[in-house]
This record gives C-alpha cells, structure tokens and sequence, in this order.
C-alpha cells in the first residue's frame, strides 16, 4: 500500500504541474494572438473601425452603469 500511495502522490504532483503548464500556455497564446493585437489597435493613430464601434458601445454602457449607481447613492 505504501508503494501505490507514493506513486499516486508523483503522479499527482506531476499531473499538476503538467495541467498548470498547460493552462499558462494556453493562456499565453491567447495573449500572443489577439490581446496584443488589440493592446496595438488602440495606441495606434488610426484606430480600426470595429475598434471605435466597440470602443463607443463599451462608453454608452458604463455611462448607463455609472448613472444608474449614482442615483442609488442619491436616495440613500
């Protein structure tokens, strides 16, 4: 019993670090193929148009957002 409980601790450990080292390039090549890309479209000059539609759409909800908190804390 001991041997299979030493065993099933290194394959566990070994499972671990092989699941968080595949979560971390996962997560890496999600950030080398488009959140770069999108970081680099919103400091050029010349902003794409899908950008500025986002862009704006994101604006108009976080102003709904930000009126919508603030006259909750009006009625306080």
């Amino acid at each position: 019993m001991l041997v299979f409980g030493k065993a099933a601790l290194i394959g566990l450990c070994i499972g671990l670090i092989w699941g968080v080292g595949c979560a971390l390039v996962l997560l890496y090549s999600i950030y080398l193929a488009g959140y770069r890309k999108a970081v680099q479209d919103s400091f050029a000059s010349d902003q794409p148009e899908r950008f500025k539609k986002t862009a704006k759409s994101y604006s108009i909800q976080m102003l709904g957002r930000r009126h919508q908190f603030t006259s909750v804390r009006s009625k306080m």
